[in-house]
């Protein structure tokens, strides 16, 4: 992630919050808030609105085989709600930095 940009901003741990939340047990599975802080200054000089769209998250968690599946959101996907083409442009290219960063792992 850092490679591409990025940094974690934000870290939730599904398991421990669900076992103390409602003693419920969970595999391994974490939420992570990446921000890459040049393209959220872009998109935020164009509509202040996007602050609620941000960060981007990515998640880490162990499936049933013991197989681990890392996940990326789609930017492209979670900007169409603010419906500006002006922001297309920034969505891809964050889109194509966190795939690439995917493709890394």
């Amino acid at each position: 992630m850092k490679a591409e940009g990025f940094g974690v901003l934000t870290e939730i741990d599904i398991q421990a919050t669900m076992k103390k939340k409602l003693e419920k047990d969970y595999l391994p599975h974490l939420i992570l808030g990446a921000c890459n802080p040049v393209f959220a200054d872009k998109v935020l000089s164009v509509d202040q609105h996007i602050s609620l769209m941000l960060p981007c998250n990515v998640t880490i968690r162990e499936l049933e085989d013991q197989e681990v599946e890392v996940a990326v959101i789609n930017p492209l996907e979670a900007m169409k709600p603010i419906d500006n083409p002006s922001i297309e442009g920034y969505a891809r290219e964050v889109s194509d930095k966190l795939n690439q960063a995917l493709g890394n792992i």
